[in-house]
């Protein structure tokens, strides 16, 4: 490249830097978009994780409350239960246990 003309040399140097640039942006891009596909993915299997288990609302008024473990009504992220954690605690007749309303709890309690 040195026995080129200086102009001929800034003009190929010039389009190397274009398409270098270029690359760049490119990969930038696709590092952006994978990075937003694994978050998703990680929001979806918390989700998951959270939908798959059971929390209990502390006692308001003399009830305790029984959601699912993604319901946004009581936003507690601690204390989640098992499928049979959450049904000994039904039984318990001392905790006075109602079903969530709004997010139905119901039917995953039941065998399958």
């Amino acid at each position: 490249m040195n026995d080129m003309p200086p102009e001929e040399r800034l003009a190929k140097l010039t389009a190397l830097e274009e398409w270098l640039d270029y690359q760049l942006r490119t990969t930038r891009a696709k590092i952006r978009t994978l990075e937003a596909e694994l978050e998703r993915g990680r929001r979806q299997a918390q989700r998951a994780r959270d939908e798959a288990r059971w929390k209990l609302e502390p006692a308001r008024d003399r009830r305790t409350v029984l959601h699912r473990g993604g319901c946004g009504i009581w936003k507690g992220d601690h204390g989640f239960l098992s499928r049979d954690e959450a049904l000994l605690a039904l039984e318990d007749e001392s905790l006075h246990v109602e079903m969530c309303g709004v997010c139905n709890p119901e039917p995953g309690l039941r065998q399958t």
